[in-house]
């Protein structure tokens, strides 16, 4: 089986939330991040698609 990319985990962790209505107290747990994580991958989503989920995509200082 074919091992999943980060963009890919982090996608399934946003879509536990946006489809499944799981809350991200819970995806943030279950996936080892803290909800704050998972609050900008969601942000992130919304703004860039899978795009903005991908390694090396975060804002420069």
């Amino acid at each position: 089986m074919k091992e999943l990319s980060v963009a890919e985990q982090r996608y399934q962790a946003v879509l536990a939330v946006i489809s499944d209505g799981l809350s991200i107290s819970q995806v943030a747990e279950k996936v080892g991040v803290s909800r704050q994580t998972l609050h900008t991958w969601l942000a992130r989503y919304e703004a860039e698609g899978l795009d903005g989920l991908r390694i090396g995509t975060g804002t420069a200082l």
